[in-house]
């Protein structure tokens, strides 16, 4: 029987090189941009390593979204070695190096001391592959046929959440003020290194080694330095093995790693969903028991990482792999709690329909917005909401967003959802009514309003689970594509089908314009 010591994946003293000659990593398949960084780290006399996913996925023959790089250069080094460069980060000092939209992160090599087997290792919070994805305005969705939006680049990493403007839809300084309520050191405290009563990091500046650098690495997979000097690669930790095996090992101790960084469990669970990887028994064995660890990780981070988990071109296997593994009630526990009081009924159906476009318009390489996914995924509670109310209301517009804040509030007990998006879903769910039961050439309206394209594409997903009228979906597909004079006549044979409108019951009370004021006291 094996000792709980042989759990631990221990990097070794020094690392396994792969020459050149051994491995099929090839500079044309590297961004010209990263090597203008390693090749001037290099000449300024400094080591610089092409790090983390992007050597993971060369390896898998996959094109990485983006490049990261760590080095022995200090960051204010590194800001002097480059015009284009701002240092950023509260918990971790990052470079980044900007070319246009590009950007290539540096980070410095960090220290943690390495343990003999058993003993605890001492770790940074996963700098590497965090896929922040692009947040354009127009809507994924279900166009007609069902294509779906472009997943966005696939960021510097984890320490890059705390910097990287696209990601959340929420500037570099809120998430920052976001992080550091719950991460504030306490006054006077000037160490490097802090760690929360769970055992979670929450602050690591101690600058190391290459060999000692490996140790704040997550995944095996992920752990792998690409030379630039020689073109080698350097493998202190059997990942070039497990990338073979396609299996997903944590470098250490499972549970002292998880504890450390919570969200490992879910970056673990996006590794399976998007990579096809395996998770090692020994690897998955804590998550069951430690995942109420995320609730204690900042809300903002947390809505990053579903992101990730959604908008990057594997959303539906990735809501799979939550499910299974337990930790959807961690991000969303009234949509986890929905879907499992109705398992296979047309929400979930939707819900998978709707996943599945948003993928395939992120292997496109067409625009995601948050706000659509939040319409998929809150879908339920949002129905049960509007269904607990009496049915004469369920067509009430003002029904229909108070079920929608209701719903976005119970998300927000975990979450940080942006207004902007939280809004987003009202409006589209609101304009559902009005699409279906279209009121003559007023109807037309709709279609100059900012959310008609998202509200759209929802009404043609409903329509194909017949849970909205087809023929209304088509008629709304047919209006878009006539010349604006044929529009018209449409809305005209619409009413004309339709018949005309039952009169209103007159209350004898006439309509007062313009808003009450506030009573006088």
């Amino acid at each position: 029987m094996n000792s709980p010591e042989a759990r631990l994946v221990a990097p070794a003293a020094k690392p396994r090189v792969i020459p050149r000659a051994e491995h099929t990593i090839s500079r044309s398949h590297v961004s010209p941009n990263a090597l203008r960084v390693l090749y001037r780290l290099k000449d300024g006399g400094f080591q610089a390593f092409l790090v983390g996913g992007c050597v993971r996925d060369l390896l898998l023959g996959m094109e990485p979204k983006d490049f990261d790089v760590a080095t022995d250069a200090l960051p204010d080094q590194v800001k002097r070695l480059f015009r284009n460069c701002r240092l950023v980060g509260r918990r971790f000092r990052l470079a980044h190096v900007f070319f246009g939209q590009e950007i290539i992160e540096v980070a410095t090599f960090r220290a943690a001391t390495a343990p003999s087997q058993g003993e605890e290792p001492l770790a940074d919070a996963d700098p590497e592959d965090g896929e922040a994805p692009e947040l354009d305005e127009p809507e994924l969705g279900s166009e007609a046929a069902g294509a779906a939006a472009r997943g966005g680049p696939e960021a510097a990493g984890d320490t890059a959440e705390l910097a990287d403007e696209a990601g959340a839809g929420v500037g570099e300084a809120a998430r920052d003020r976001a992080f550091a309520r719950a991460d504030r050191p306490p006054p006077g405290d000037d160490s490097e290194r802090m760690f929360d009563h769970t055992g979670r990091i929450l602050r690591d500046n101690v600058y190391g080694t290459i060999d000692e650098d490996v140790w704040r690495r997550d995944f095996t997979a992920n752990s792998l330095y690409y030379n630039i000097a020689d073109f080698s690669i350097w493998d202190y930790v059997g990942g070039v093995e497990d990338i073979t095996a396609r299996r997903l090992r944590l470098i250490g101790d499972p549970e002292t790693r998880f504890r450390e960084d919570p969200v490992r469990m879910l970056r673990a669970a996006r590794f399976e969903a998007k990579l096809g990887f395996g998770i090692d028994p020994q690897t998955a064995e804590p998550i069951g028991r430690l995942r109420e660890l995320l609730g204690g990780v900042p809300p903002a981070r947390l809505f990053d990482e579903m992101l990730k988990l959604f908008l990057t071109g594997h959303g539906a296997r990735s809501l799979e792999v939550l499910r299974r593994r337990g930790l959807l009630g961690q991000l969303l526990p009234n949509v986890d709690a929905y879907l499992a009081a109705h398992s296979g009924g047309l929400v979930e159906r939707l819900l998978m329909k709707g996943l599945e476009n948003t993928d395939a318009r992120a292997v496109a390489g067409r625009p995601v917005t948050p706000t659509f996914l939040l319409a998929l995924l809150l879908y339920g509670p949002i129905a049960q909401i509007i269904e607990s109310m009496p049915p004469e209301r369920w067509h009430e517009i003002a029904a229909i967003a108070e079920a929608c804040e209701r719903a976005v509030r119970q998300a927000q007990a975990h979450l940080t959802i942006p207004r902007r998006f939280s809004l987003g879903v009202t409006e589209m769910f609101s304009l559902q009514p009005r699409l279906e039961h279209p009121s003559g050439r007023r109807a037309l309206r709709l279609l100059t309003h900012p959310r008609f394209r998202a509200a759209y594409d929802l009404l043609l997903l409903r329509s194909e689970l017949g849970l909205a009228s087809p023929e209304m979906a088509q008629w709304w597909t047919r209006v878009q594509e006539v010349p604006q004079e044929e529009q018209g006549s449409m809305a005209d044979a619409l009413v004309q089908k339709a018949g005309p409108r039952p009169e209103r019951p007159r209350t004898g009370r006439r309509r007062r314009r313009g808003r009450r004021g506030p009573r006088a006291s």
